[in-house]
């Protein structure tokens, strides 16, 4: 079982953000904190204690984590390590501007071993363009903080698609990125949603593909391999046991506002907003997953990473489909598992195969 822990509060607002986070609520941390724990708490004892379970891995996601001072973080730990495993992946998330080196050093004292810096560019005016907050310089000290802390995992985010991004200016962050102590690397495509302040501006995005299989080959030739579309990681144990997780459609409890839980073939839906999550931490929406759309999930995001998809899940009609794509070159069975050799056409190749 997996763990999710949502932070919902940011210093600023990237232009580019759909995700439950809020600049104007500072004033709720301690509240919320507290809310967080209780609901917590009701899931390690339903959901964990009572079926016996142990938690494999840990993500503190946002927003930002690093708003919260380190303190606010040490009963939840406290809570959550009797139903550790023995060698959990406990990730947090990180802003270069918030992540000090005092509040590293807590964390990892609390038994995070893998910080995540959402970086996006070492180009300071790309950086002011997307709305971050931190520079170039702070990025990479974080990233040096961490790695002289001993943080056994460091990932750091890129974001390429962006309005005057070349090729080379994409090679030159990467650069950068690759000359520090990374463990793994995220390399997103902007996208552009609703919501956000780059919402209605198509002009920000470009939509190169060739520019993505650059980017890919590239990123292969410095020595990190692709393991999911938008991940790569310097060895096999650098890579996200977390996103694997979720990939292998295991179940997993999603604690916060906004956060998602998948239980019992269904997902659980907590109060989005704070104030109504503070009031009442224990409410939550349920979704049914019905059997037909568990299979189509894990089709699609198998064959977006290189986790690949049980041979034994599709039918007859659907394996003369796979045996034309193998044809194509497009395909691969090895030990009972289907495999997708490009995962930019992930999605393409599923509703292919489904339709």
């Amino acid at each position: 079982m997996l763990l999710y822990i949502h932070i919902p509060f940011c210093d600023s607002k990237c232009f580019y953000c759909a995700f439950n986070s809020y600049t104007d609520r500072f004033h709720l941390k301690q509240e919320y904190m507290k809310a967080l724990k209780k609901q917590l708490k009701y899931n390690l004892d339903n959901y964990v204690l009572k079926r016996d379970k142990k938690i494999e891995t840990v993500f503190i996601g946002g927003g930002t984590p690093s708003t919260i001072k380190a303190f606010e973080y040490e009963e939840i730990f406290s809570m959550i390590k009797p139903f550790l495993t023995e060698f959990a992946e406990i990730t947090t998330e990180a802003n270069p501007n918030s992540a000090s080196f005092e509040w590293l050093q807590s964390m990892k004292d609390f038994g995070v071993n893998r910080v995540s810096f959402g970086v996006q560019s070492f180009e300071n005016n790309k950086l002011k363009f997307l709305g971050r907050s931190h520079n170039s310089n702070s990025a990479i000290k974080a990233i040096q903080n961490a790695n002289s802390i001993g943080f056994k995992g460091i990932n750091c985010d890129i974001i390429y698609g962006v309005q005057g991004d070349t090729i080379e200016s994409i090679k030159s962050d990467l650069d950068v990125a690759f000359s520090l102590p990374i463990t793994h690397l995220s390399a997103y495509s902007l996208t552009i949603e609703e919501g956000t302040k780059f919402f209605d501006k198509s002009s920000v995005k470009i939509d190169d593909e060739e520019l993505s299989y650059e980017i890919f080959d590239y990123i292969n030739k410095k020595g990190f391999h692709q393991y999911e579309i938008s991940n790569f990681a310097k060895n096999k144990e650098s890579e996200s046991k977390h996103n694997y997780g979720y990939w292998q459609h295991k179940e997993y409890l999603g604690v916060g506002a906004g956060a998602v839980g998948y239980i019992n073939s269904q997902r659980e839906y907590p109060s989005i907003s704070i104030e109504e999550y503070i009031n009442d931490p224990l409410f939550f929406e349920i979704e049914k997953i019905e059997e037909d759309d568990v299979k189509t999930e894990k089709i699609l995001l198998g064959f977006r990473c290189s986790n690949g998809v049980e041979l034994e899940l599709f039918n007859e009609k659907e394996k003369e489909k796979i045996d034309e794509l193998i044809q194509y070159n497009k395909l691969y069975i090895e030990n009972e598992k289907v495999y997708n050799k490009n995962f930019l056409l992930a999605d393409e190749l599923a509703l292919y195969i489904l339709d």
